[in-house]
């Protein structure tokens, strides 16, 4: 029994790991353009201007409020009903986890910035510092070491968010070891191997996370 099930692993490998490559590209794509787009988004979260504070909270709030189940399934088949666009699934869950990506990430930028001490603004601004300068001299680089550790949790979520993919189609990891399982019954044997895929994919990344905030934070 115990071979038969080895041997259904090696057999089940190849096509797990194409499964694995897709939810790879997708946390790869979706944790670099949130990356991105959290920066911006966190660095706009800071400003004093009411109407850039309110639509900026109310994007936040959004996507804080609604699950990403339904963001998932309302740009899946939404946007082909609203607007004609017949966007492939995997472009879809890149969309929707950049989107939320960019609120939780640009959370943690915001709270790195507004921890910084106001002397360093104000030092900035009197020798004459636009405010890009400002954010690409002064800021973002001293609240970098603040911002290293919760940015990686983050992306150990987006990685695991991947996972609701396969409920709009796409045939990632968790789809392909379903597939497997309807073929073989072998279900305990294949969830058992996605857990551990999962766990060498986040493992890593967390103690990364829990080591730079030791070694940054101390």
């Amino acid at each position: 029994m115990a071979s038969s099930g080895l041997d259904l692993l090696v057999v089940s490998l190849p096509q797990l790991a194409k499964g694995l490559y897709q939810t790879g590209l997708i946390a790869i794509w979706s944790i670099a353009l949130s990356t991105i787009g959290g920066l911006l988004f966190g660095a706009l979260r800071t400003s004093s201007s009411p109407w850039l504070r309110l639509i900026t909270r109310t994007y936040l709030e959004l996507f804080r409020s609604i699950p990403i189940l339904v963001w998932l399934f309302f740009f899946f088949f939404g946007l082909p009903i609203f607007f004609g666009l017949n966007v492939p699934s995997s472009v879809c869950a890149v969309l929707v986890l950049t989107l939320w990506g960019i609120t939780e990430i640009g959370e943690v930028v915001r709270g790195a910035l507004i921890s910084l001490p106001r002397g360093q603004l104000e030092a900035g601004k009197a020798i004459g510092l636009s405010t890009v300068q400002l954010f690409q001299y002064i800021l973002f680089p001293l609240a970098l070491r603040r911002m290293i550790p919760p940015t990686i949790n983050v992306y150990t979520r987006i990685i695991k968010t991947t996972s609701l993919t396969v409920l709009i189609g796409v045939t990632e990891v968790i789809k392909t070891g379903q597939q497997i399982i309807e073929r073989t019954g072998e279900a305990v044997l294949i969830y058992g191997a996605l857990f551990l895929l999962y766990f060498i994919l986040c493992f890593p990344l967390s103690a990364l996370s829990r080591r730079l905030e030791h070694k940054l934070l101390s």
